[in-house]
This record gives structure tokens, C-alpha cells and sequence, in this order.
């Protein structure tokens, strides 16, 4: 269990925000704050002599209180918005529009590409967060070859990529309980104990969030008869586009997120349509880069901090700076992986045109030969190259055709309907540029 903080009183409280908090551990309160770091941190932290721990928090939440909102009055839950969550989100506004430039329009065939493989990626890690289990590879192959799924965990990220495909399609349509409850269906059918529940709000109070290694009852979220209120709410929220207080877009998205994580209005399903929520909330608001990000790829690598943050909220008095200071940093490091995935196969792109100079290969092929040089046991189809080129059957099988007649490939059969080419092993891709 997670260590509540020291209880302040509010004397106190207002004796150092009149005053202010002392120079000599100003320094130590300003970068608390920069990380919004919980009391379990905060109580190891360094002090000059005459300081306490306790004192120091004391200091801490006295400094977030100048700046503390209310988000959602009916459950007291409220947000003191830093400096840095300003600061990340003003870095956001800059990137997100102007970051990627690449010749062509927008629905460029490499653009296509990198947006297919985000997606895949969104969709398999969400599902795997709530316990889809099944290796990365296996299912991208799945998707990209859109093979029937043949488990429940197949499901699960069938579902999450052709809900995402669908909130993309919509996104520019208001969130009502009709579409939510769509999009609930679309992300659970066919995994779910009781079929029925599939795109329907729960109808008692049995849900409870619970530990799934010790089986610890960890939150109980508010009673099912409040959800219609709570549905009105959020669907306000959500559309509401002239706010009375102004709060950053991509810090309302993740109070979207947030909200039905805490309502938790489904009998299954909750987290991975909660952050679907806020992907369509980012892309309504113009955020279009983040189709080509997988922040669920972040977030499930540090699932016990994204599961902490939540734990945060409710043991410090519904503050939900560490909500919002948590997603704000998976945010921040997905870009910079999309950032570095892009600059990579710009590399990648550049060495394949090496290719090129032999004369008789197109960009496509030059790419085919590259990946084969990196990867010599990689078997391409039709459909493969048809896929990440975005080019017609046609096209596809003629460029693989011509890799095999000038010596490069070698023809093999997979099935009786399906033709798989791989490198031919009598020439050496080392040897080649």
C-alpha cells in the first residue's frame, strides 16, 4: 500500500503562503514541484539542518495550493497547474505543428506508413496493459496480413486498432453517450464475460479496481447510479470549446482521460477507452501528430508509475497534478521516440538509395534490398510491399518480380495461394554497395 502523506492543517497552510516559503529550501520545493513528486520521494529528500520532511511538504503543498483549480467540483477533485506542465505544453504547440516536414502531401506513401505502424503499436500495447498476451511480432503480423484473431488477447488489439481507426474517422464529431458507448463496444466485443456488456454502462456496484498479483482492493469507484450524471458531465466537457477557465487542451484531454478512469463506468474496458478518449480529445483539438504516436507503448512500459499516479490523486487530497504530471511526461518521451523512428528511417532511406547507383532499382526496391541486407531472413509478399509503399498489388509483385530477374531474390511458395520472396543465398547483400 502507498504511504498517505503527513496531514497539514490549513494554519499552517496559510502561515507560509503569506510568508512564503523560507530561501534555503526554495530550491528543493521548486523541483518537487517540477516533477510533482509524491510524499514518498519527497520524505528522503536532503534538508538543511533544522528542517523536517514533514516541514518541507508542509512547504510543497502550501506552493501548489497558489495554483490549485477546481477540475470537477462534485468530487472535489482538483489541479495545481506548474510551471513545467506549461512549459511542456507550450514545447507541444511548437512540435506538434511543425515538426515533420516531408515532401509531398499529406497522405504521402511514407507518412501512410509510419501512421499504419503507430497505430499497430497504439493498439497492441494498450490491450497489453490490460493483460492481452502475445508477443509484438506476432501481432503487427496479424494486423498487417488481417488474419482472424485467434485468442482472446488477439481480439483485444483487433478491437483497440479498428477503434482507433474509427475515432479517427469521427473525430471531429462531439462525444455523446451514443458514441461513447460505441466506442466501448467496438473495444471490447467478443472479450468480454458477458457479451452484453459490450457497449453498455455497468448496472451495480460490483466493479471494484483490485491489485492483480495480491488481489488487494485498490479503488471503488462512485456508485453506477451516478454515472447518467456523469456522462452528461464529461460529454460537456468534452465538447465545451469556450470554457469559463481556460485550461491547456492537451491538459483537458488527459482530465478526459481521467474522469472515466475514476467514474469507471464499464464493467471492463475502462482503461484502454479512457485513453482512447484522450487520443480522440488530441486529435479534435488539432494535435494531428498524435495518430503517428503510440503513447500507450510509453505508459505500458512504466505501467507501475501510470497505476501510482492514479493511487496519487486519491491519497492526497484528489489532487490531480500527478495525474496530469505523469501523462505529460509519457507524452513528451513518445514524441521523442516518433522523433527518432522518424530520423532513423530517413537513415535508413538514405543508405538504401546506395542501391540506387547499381542501376535498373527504384526507391521501393532500394528500401526491399536494404532491409534484406539488415535483416537477411526477412520473407516479403505481395501484400507486404503493397502495405508499407502504399502502392497497388501490381506494382508491388512487378518490383519483387524484377528484384528476382536481376538476381537479388529468390521466389518461394508459402501456400498453395501465397508466393514469398527472400534474399537469394548465391549473392552476398554485404558484397553489394
Amino acid at each position: 500500500m502507498i504511504e498517505l502523506p503527513p496531514k497539514i492543517d490549513k494554519k499552517t497552510l496559510v502561515n507560509i503562503m503569506i510568508k512564503g516559503v523560507d530561501s534555503s529550501i526554495m530550491p528543493i520545493v521548486d523541483k518537487v514541484n517540477i516533477d510533482y513528486e509524491y510524499w514518498d520521494k519527497v520524505k528522503y529528500k536532503k534538508l538543511p539542518e533544522g528542517f523536517t520532511p514533514q516541514m518541507l511538504w508542509a512547504n510543497v503543498k502550501a506552493e501548489r495550493l497558489k495554483s490549485m483549480i477546481s477540475v470537477w467540483e462534485k468530487y472535489g477533485i482538483n489541479l495545481c497547474i506548474t510551471n513545467q506542465m506549461q512549459r511542456l505544453c507550450h514545447e507541444f504547440d511548437m512540435n506538434f505543428g511543425s515538426f515533420w516536414e516531408v515532401e509531398g502531401d499529406t497522405r504521402s506513401a511514407e507518412k501512410k506508413y509510419y501512421l499504419s505502424s503507430s497505430l499497430m503499436e497504439e493498439a497492441i500495447y494498450s490491450s497489453k496493459m490490460e493483460g492481452a498476451s502475445t508477443t509484438r511480432a506476432v501481432a503487427k503480423d496479424m494486423l498487417r496480413k488481417k488474419k482472424s484473431p485467434q485468442n482472446k488477447s488477439q481480439q483485444m488489439i483487433v478491437n483497440n486498432y479498428k477503434t482507433i481507426q474509427y475515432i479517427v474517422e469521427h473525430k471531429d464529431e462531439p462525444l455523446t453517450e451514443e458514441l461513447l458507448l460505441t466506442i466501448h463496444r467496438l473495444m471490447t466485443e467478443k472479450t468480454m464475460e458477458n457479451h452484453e456488456d459490450a457497449g453498455r454502462f455497468r448496472t451495480n456496484d460490483k466493479v471494484v479496481v483490485a491489485d492483480m498479483i495480491e488481489g488487494d482492493i485498490i479503488y471503488i469507484p462512485p456508485s453506477f447510479q451516478e454515472i447518467p450524471e456523469f456522462i452528461e458531465s464529461l460529454c460537456d466537457f468534452f465538447n465545451n470549446g469556450n470554457p469559463r477557465t481556460f485550461i491547456h487542451p492537451i491538459i483537458r484531454g488527459i482530465i478526459v482521460h481521467f474522469m472515466l478512469a475514476y467514474m469507471h463506468p464499464f464493467v471492463d474496458g475502462n482503461g484502454r477507452t479512457a485513453r482512447a478518449l484522450f487520443y480522440w480529445y488530441m486529435l479534435k483539438e488539432g494535435y494531428n501528430l498524435t495518430e503517428y504516436m503510440s503513447i500507450s507503448r510509453v505508459i505500458a512500459k512504466s505501467k507501475s508509475n501510470y497505476e501510482k499516479a492514479f493511487r496519487y490523486v486519491e491519497n492526497d487530497g484528489n489532487d490531480m497534478g500527478y495525474f496530469v504530471a505523469y501523462n505529460l511526461r509519457a507524452l513528451e518521451k513518445s514524441f521523442q521516440q516518433l522523433r527518432d523512428y522518424i530520423l532513423r528511417k530517413q537513415q535508413e532511406k538514405k543508405a538504401a538509395n546506395v542501391f540506387m547507383m547499381t542501376g535498373n532499382i527504384n526507391q521501393r526496391q532500394a528500401m526491399v534490398l536494404q532491409r534484406l541486407k539488415e535483416e537477411p531472413d526477412t520473407i516479403f509478399t505481395v501484400k507486404d510491399v503493397q502495405e508499407q509503399f502504399s502502392v497497388s498489388s501490381m506494382t508491388a509483385r512487378k518490383d519483387l518480380s524484377d528484384l528476382v530477374q536481376q538476381g537479388y531474390m529468390m521466389e518461394i511458395a508459402l501456400n498453395k495461394v501465397t508466393r514469398g520472396y527472400i534474399k537469394i543465398q548465391k549473392r552476398q547483400m554485404t558484397e553489394l554497395p
